[in-house]
């Protein structure tokens, strides 16, 4: 198993677009395509003797494409929306503070 890595590379490369957008649904006519943030990673090594390797990734949906009648929409996973928002408002929050109190010096 001396390519093991590159066996891991091409396996990951063959996701693409794939892992990012599920597999178009039609429930009721509406026509939906689940959409996810997604990333992975592979390891592999050998010391000549012992072969390893490993690998995982995460998902995180972040919305639906709906197509209707009317058109294709982009609707958003709130929870999702949530647990970015929070953060991201706390962090803008400490940091126009500090740029506060380093204006009025």
């Amino acid at each position: 198993m001396p390519n093991l890595a590159v066996e891991l590379g091409k396996q990951s490369a063959a996701f693409g677009v794939k892992s990012a957008y599920g597999e178009p649904l039609d429930v009721d006519g509406i026509g939906i395509t689940p959409v996810a943030i997604t990333w992975s990673g592979f390891g592999a090594g050998s010391d000549g003797e012992r072969d390893g390797g490993g690998g995982g990734g995460v998902a995180i949906p972040v919305g639906v494409y709906v197509r209707r009648e009317e058109g294709l929409r982009f609707e958003p996973n709130f929870v999702t929306l949530l647990a970015v928002a929070v953060p991201f408002v706390w962090v803008t929050g400490r940091a126009l503070v500090r740029i506060i109190r380093a204006l009025k010096k």
